[in-house]
């Protein structure tokens, strides 16, 4: 499996906790070793364009949040394509899961998941596709995006008892004929972080769903949400073993990419 990473994304672009300093350092440094790192190149205008509208994109890049934005998204291109063959994460920010086609809100600026699988789209590597957000928070602005395009299904697990919100994920992956799979990994619902919800064994149990899932099918995941810097770098690695079937490539070169 490989990571899309860059060392951009160490950079603190705003004030809000997804941006918080240390908070990339913290998956970095756990999953470092384990998997093979590549570099984000960003995504072109026209292709966010194809899920934002001018006025929107005008917003980012007032805001001086265009370019990490836009890395972000091309990051989660870059995972998506790669998902086809084989699992592939994008460790990225921000997130996107909040982004609608002309708003956004909850730390987001663009929508990765959206500009992704739109790419993918447009360039007939799928006909259909299904969205998994494990994120604590609502995916409005995926939903926004897609709702009105039948080509992809969106699934936002809730629910107060962990095993129940394990078993609805494999009932929603069980009924799934799509040619990709996208996580939208959020580990905000850990049982230390805001949720107060799931194990970090829980996070490779989806893994392995989502794998399993994909044997007939492509997967890839990208960061959301995510704040207690000690258990973060511990469930990303969880989701990876899982998506791996719990074997890690110990023995691969690793890029690693010193923050500026």
């Amino acid at each position: 499996m490989k990571i899309v990473f860059h060392h951009d994304f160490y950079r603190v672009y705003t004030s809000d906790p997804a941006a918080a300093p240390e908070r990339m350092q913290s998956i970095v440094t756990i999953i470092s070793g384990h998997y093979e790192f590549m570099e984000a190149t960003p995504a072109k205008e026209d292709d966010i364009a194809a899920v934002h509208t001018s006025s929107h994109i005008d917003d980012v890049k007032r805001l001086g949040l265009y370019d990490i934005s836009a890395l972000a998204a091309g990051g989660a291109t870059q995972a998506a394509f790669m998902g086809l063959k084989d699992p592939c994460f994008a460790l990225i920010r921000p997130p996107g899961h909040h982004a609608s086609a002309d708003r956004s809100w909850g730390f987001c600026y663009f929508n990765n998941m959206a500009v992704a699988l739109e790419k993918l789209k447009r360039e007939k590597a799928i006909e259909r596709a299904f969205v998994l957000d494990i994120d604590l928070h609502f995916g409005d602005g995926t939903v926004n995006i897609f709702q009105n395009k039948e080509y992809v299904s969106i699934f936002n697990p809730s629910s107060n008892d962990r095993k129940t919100y394990l078993k609805a994920v494999a009932k929603e992956l069980a009924e799934q004929q799509s040619d990709i799979i996208g996580i939208s990994a959020g580990f905000d619902n850990h049982k230390d972080d805001w949720g107060g919800l799931l194990e970090t064994e829980d996070y490779t149990a989806i893994g392995e769903m989502v794998r399993e899932t994909s044997e007939r099918c492509g997967c890839f995941a990208i960061l959301e949400g995510g704040y207690n810097h000690q258990v973060l770098g511990h469930n990303v690695l969880a989701l990876l073993d899982g998506l791996e079937h719990g074997h890690l490539f110990n023995d691969k070169p690793v890029l690693t990419k010193q923050r500026d």
